[in-house]
C-alpha cells in the first residue's frame, strides 16, 4: 500500500506542470457538467416555426417538432450521460447533477405517448422523438437508457419506470437476436453480426439489473456477453479488439476502432463494480481487463491520447476512446483489480484530455460521431468529430470522477 502511494505521488508530480494546472480536476469536470445543465434538455422546437414548447400538450395540432437539444434524446449516449451525472452528484454531494438525470427521464415518460400516436412510419423509429423509448427492437434502444432508468428508479420508484425496466429486461434476455452459444448479435450490416459496441449496450443494463434485483441470471448473462464477444473479436497479433465479427463469413471486420475497444473496457469495470465477489467468472473478467489494458497501452501516443483507429497513428486523436481507457484503468486501480503501476498510463491520458480537449467553458472536443460498421478503413478515418458531441459527455464525466478518486488514494 505504501509503495502504491509513493508511486502515485511521483506520477502526480510529473503531471503538475500542465497548461491548466491552475484548474483543478474537480473544476474541470464541474465545467463540463455545468455546461450540460445549461442545455434546453426538456424542450421541443417547431421544425418550421422554431417556436419552443415545454410539453407536448403545448404543440399545435399538425406541427412537426424536434428536440431543442440532442441531449433530450432517448439514445444510448444519453443513458451514459444520465448515469454519469448521477454518479457525479453522489460523489460531489451536489443534487443538481442527480436532478438532471431524473428530469431527463421524467421528460421522456411525460411526453413519449404523443410521439407514439403521431408516428408516421416514414423513417426509422430512432429518428422520431422518443422512438427508442416505446420501441425495444435493438440493444441501442433500451440497453444504456434502460440502465439509466434503473438508476433513476432507485431514486424515484415510479411504477412506469419499473414497467419499462421489465420490458427492457425481457427484450435483452429473450428478444434480441443471439447466436447458438448465447452471444448477442445484430442482423446488420450482415446477418448475425457480432458488434463490440453491444458489450456495453447489454452489460450496462444487465449489470444494473443484477444489482437492482440480486438475480444471478443477469450477472451470468453479462459475464457471458463480455467473454464470448471478446473471444470473437480479440486479435492476438495486435492485442486489440476488432469492431465486429461476421458469422456468415466467419471473419472479423477491418477496423480496430478506438471507441469499440473502449466499450469493452468500460463494460468490464461496470460489471466488476457490482459482480458478487464469489461469482465464478470474476477472476476471468479481471484477467481480461488486465490483458486489454496491456494491449491498448502499446498504442498510446506520446501526447497521452489514443487514435480513432488504434493501430493507425496517422488517424486523428480521439477523445472519447481516450476517456474510456483512462476511466477503465483508474477505476481498475481504485478497486485493486489492476496494478497501480498502470496509473502512469491513465494520468498521461487524463493530462491530455484535461489540458487539450476540455475548453474553459466546459466543452469536450474531438469526439467521433456515431459510427456503424463497414469494410473500408476510409469510413473510419473520415468520421466527423464534434465539440460537445453527445457520445463523449458521459464518458469524460465518469473519467474525471475516477481520476479524482485515484489521486485521493495517494494521500491516504
Amino acid at each position: 500500500m505504501k509503495r502504491s502511494a509513493i508511486l502515485l505521488m511521483g506520477v502526480f508530480t510529473l503531471m503538475a506542470g500542465s497548461v491548466f494546472a491552475q484548474r483543478t480536476d474537480e473544476e474541470c469536470i464541474r465545467a463540463v457538467a455545468d455546461n450540460i445543465l445549461k442545455q434546453p434538455v426538456t424542450q421541443f422546437v417547431g421544425v418550421k416555426t422554431k417556436a419552443t414548447y415545454n410539453s407536448t400538450k403545448e404543440i399545435p395540432k399538425g406541427e412537426d417538432v424536434m428536440f431543442k437539444s440532442p441531449l433530450s434524446e432517448w439514445h444510448y449516449s444519453n443513458g451514459v450521460l444520465d448515469m454519469s451525472m448521477i454518479n457525479l452528484g453522489k460523489y460531489l454531494n451536489e443534487p443538481k447533477y442527480i436532478d438532471y438525470a431524473k428530469n431527463h427521464v421524467a421528460f421522456g415518460f411525460a411526453n413519449y405517448e404523443y410521439f407514439k400516436k403521431t408516428f408516421r412510419g416514414d423513417r426509422k423509429h430512432w429518428h422520431w422523438p422518443f422512438g427508442q423509448l416505446w420501441n425495444t427492437k435493438e440493444l441501442d434502444d433500451c440497453g444504456a437508457m434502460g440502465a439509466a432508468v434503473i438508476n433513476v428508479y432507485q431514486l424515484d420508484a415510479k411504477k412506469e419506470y419499473k414497467a419499462y425496466i421489465d420490458t427492457a429486461a425481457q427484450h435483452i434476455l429473450y428478444g434480441q437476436h443471439r447466436l447458438t452459444d448465447g452471444t448477442l448479435a445484430r442482423t446488420f450490416p450482415r446477418n448475425m453480426t457480432v458488434w463490440a459496441d453491444d458489450v456495453y449496450m447489454s452489460v450496462s443494463f444487465l449489470s444494473q439489473m443484477g444489482k437492482l434485483t440480486g438475480e444471478r441470471k443477469y450477472y451470468d448473462d453479462a459475464a457471458t456477453q463480455i467473454i464470448n464477444i471478446s473471444n470473437y473479436l480479440w486479435c492476438p497479433e495486435k492485442q486489440l479488439f476488432y469492431h465486429c465479427y461476421y458469422t456468415d463469413l466467419k471473419r472479423n471486420g477491418v477496423a480496430f476502432w478506438g471507441r469499440a475497444n473502449g466499450w469493452i473496457t468500460v463494460s468490464l469495470v461496470m460489471l466488476l463494480d457490482v459482480l458478487p465477489q464469489d461469482h465464478p467468472k470474476r477472476a476471468e473478467l479481471i484477467a481480461l481487463l488486465d490483458k486489454q489494458i496491456v494491449g491498448v497501452s502499446r498504442y498510446q501516443n506520446a501526447n497521452g491520447m489514443w487514435n480513432q483507429l488504434l493501430d493507425k497513428p496517422e488517424s486523428y486523436d480521439e477523445s472519447s476512446a481516450t476517456a474510456m481507457y483512462v476511466w477503465g484503468i483508474a477505476k481498475g486501480i481504485n478497486n485493486k483489480w489492476l496494478d497501480p503501476d498502470y496509473a502512469r498510463i491513465a494520468l498521461a491520458g487524463w493530462d491530455a484530455l484535461k489540458n487539450t480537449q476540455i475548453t474553459e467553458d466546459g466543452h469536450f472536443k474531438n469526439v467521433c460521431v456515431g459510427t456503424g460498421i463497414t469494410d473500408d478503413l476510409p469510413f473510419y478515418y473520415n468520421r466527423p468529430v464534434g465539440e460537445n458531441e453527445k457520445h463523449g459527455l458521459g464518458l469524460i464525466i465518469e473519467t474525471g470522477i475516477e481520476v479524482m478518486k485515484l489521486k485521493k488514494q495517494s494521500v491516504k
